[in-house]
């Protein structure tokens, strides 16, 4: 599960099918991330403070490779210095400024956001788990963006807010104690809230001018800072987990950190570059479908009458907000282009 915005890779322009391709890989190799990590907590004695860390940890060597690969190519040419006095010297350390913000605000809320994820899986299901966290993550940044930024929420944003604490409600007061633990949803709203915060750090650095779009060091770099958040708590939980099947255990750790990680990660930057963001908010509900067909086929997790209520409430919150985005959108658009003529 991921930022949308905070660490974008600079990517060549791709068509529009590739790059609905892409989230569309992307929202399913998310979906993944739970099914993975719950497998790791029933193979082993693994926790998620260590599960987070070797996400990260891994995500950033393989993430650091690509580079590493492109500069071993032959015959590639390496970038001109330039030099361009005193001005310029300010730009470059203002950049720096900048990505040492971004880098290191995104990568402490992405350890908050991955960490309680895999808590909130590990305490109550991937099902629940995984549909709490995404449908109260677009909610807290619609409500942050309001409070911070002085975004107005509207009507649609308003009821889709309304929808998705009725969904909250649902899961947890109609699970029966059984299939929804409060302990797990508690964490799951901590991981939107993760993700909430990277995703409005983000947006103010954007409407200051200062948040452009990093390379695709400054992502692998973000999962080093959250690989360091985590990893004082994470060798206090335990680093090598004990497992009678070590091959595998090490296969689940590799896929996390390559498919929904590394590679999803990648895909999704490539393909947020070019549709629109309403469009990927709604192609990103792959996520938390892809999770909940895993829970049930792969995990034999139950899904009750009211966590299917409760689901469907969420997405269509999520949903209403990509709607109501996509409305002021095209509004904005109407009214700049009679000023434009």
């Amino acid at each position: 599960m991921s930022n949308p915005q905070s660490l974008s890779a600079a990517h060549p322009v791709l068509p529009v099918g590739r790059s609905l391709l892409y989230l569309v890989v992307a929202g399913v190799a998310w979906g993944t991330a739970g099914a993975a990590g719950s497998l790791v907590f029933r193979n082993s004695d693994m926790g998620p403070l260590a599960l987070s860390f070797w996400r990260c940890a891994g995500g950033l060597l393989l993430l650091l490779a690509v580079p590493a690969l492109r500069l071993l190519r032959p015959g590639r040419a390496r970038p001109a210095s330039t030099s361009s006095g005193a001005p310029a010297a300010a730009s470059v350390v203002e950049s720096r400024r900048t990505r040492l913000i971004r880098i290191g605000g995104t990568g402490l809320g992405l350890a908050v956001f991955q960490t309680a994820y895999f808590a909130a899986v590990e305490s109550t299901g991937l099902a629940v788990g995984t549909v709490v966290t995404l449908g109260a993550g677009p909610v807290l940044i619609a409500v942050g963006a309001r409070v911070t930024m002085g975004e107005r929420l509207g009507l649609g944003g308003l009821a889709a807010v309304v929808g998705a604490l009725a969904g909250l409600a649902v899961l947890v007061l109609g699970g029966g104690g059984a299939e929804v633990r409060l302990a797990g949803v508690g964490y799951a709203v901590l991981s939107a809230a993760g993700f909430a915060a990277l995703t409005l750090l983000t947006r103010w650095l954007g409407r200051s001018g200062a948040g452009a779009a990093g390379s695709l060091a400054s992502t692998a770099w973000t999962f080093g800072v959250s690989a360091l958040v985590v990893l004082p708590l994470a060798a206090v939980e335990g680093l090598l987990p004990h497992t009678e099947d070590v091959v595998r255990l090490l296969l689940l750790l590799l896929y996390v950190a390559a498919i929904p990680t590394a590679l999803a990660y990648a895909l999704y930057f490539a393909g947020a570059a070019v549709v629109r963001a309403a469009t990927v908010s709604v192609i990103m509900l792959l996520e938390p479908v892809s999770a909940a067909l895993l829970a049930v086929t792969l995990l034999d997790e139950e899904l009750t009458a009211t966590t299917v209520l409760g689901t469907v409430l969420l997405l269509a919150a999520v949903t209403g907000l990509a709607l109501a985005e996509a409305r002021t959108a095209a509004e904005r658009r109407r009214a700049v282009e009679p000023a434009a003529v």
